[in-house]
C-alpha cells in the first residue's frame, strides 16, 4: 500500500459514494487508475465492505449499553458456545473478547431501559456459561468514527 492508496482509503472512508471521477480529481489520477486501485484494495481484503451508517436515535435504537460478561469457566468449549450464541442476537452491535476482570464486552443498542431489561432477562442471561454481567449505560457519545487514520 502506497501513499496514494492511503489517501484513497481516507477519502472512501469519509464518503464511499464519491465517484471515481471525483476521487481521480482529488488524487490527480485518471479515472481508470482510481478504479484499478479500488479493485486491488477490494481483492486484497483491505476494503472489506461498503455500508450505510444509520442514526440510531432516529430508528429507536439510541439507548446504548456496554455490558461486561464474565463466564463461569474459561474453557475453549464455553468460549466457543458463548460466541456462537451471542453473534445471533441482533441487539448486540459488537462483541469483544478481552483481557482483565471480564471475558467479553458487548455493545448493545435498544430503544430504552425497558427494552434493555427485556433483552437482558429473556435473551442475554439465558445464554449458557455466563457467570455475571455488569452493565454501563452511555450518557453521551463524544466520539464515534469508523475512519482509520494512516498518518
Amino acid at each position: 500500500m502506497d501513499l496514494i492508496d492511503k489517501k484513497l482509503l481516507q477519502l472512501l472512508q469519509t464518503d464511499s459514494k464519491k465517484t471515481t471521477k471525483e476521487l481521480s480529481s482529488k488524487l490527480n489520477l485518471s479515472v481508470t487508475a482510481v478504479y484499478e486501485r479500488i479493485k486491488k484494495l477490494e481483492r486484497e481484503g483491505i476494503i472489506d465492505k461498503y455500508v450505510v451508517l444509520v442514526n440510531r436515535s432516529k430508528v429507536e435504537k439510541g439507548f446504548v449499553v456496554f455490558c461486561h460478561i464474565k463466564l463461569i469457566q474459561h474453557t475453549k468449549e464455553f468460549l466457543t458456545k458463548f460466541e456462537s450464541e451471542v453473534v445471533k442476537l441482533s441487539e448486540i452491535l459488537e462483541c469483544h473478547h478481552v483481557s482483565g476482570e471480564y471475558d467479553y464486552i458487548l455493545k448493545i443498542a435498544v430503544k430504552d431501559m425497558e427494552a434493555y431489561r427485556e433483552f437482558l432477562v429473556t435473551k442475554l442471561t439465558s445464554l449458557e456459561h455466563i457467570g455475571s454481567t455488569h452493565s454501563t449505560f452511555m450518557i453521551s457519545e463524544v466520539k464515534n468514527t469508523t475512519v482509520l487514520n494512516f498518518n
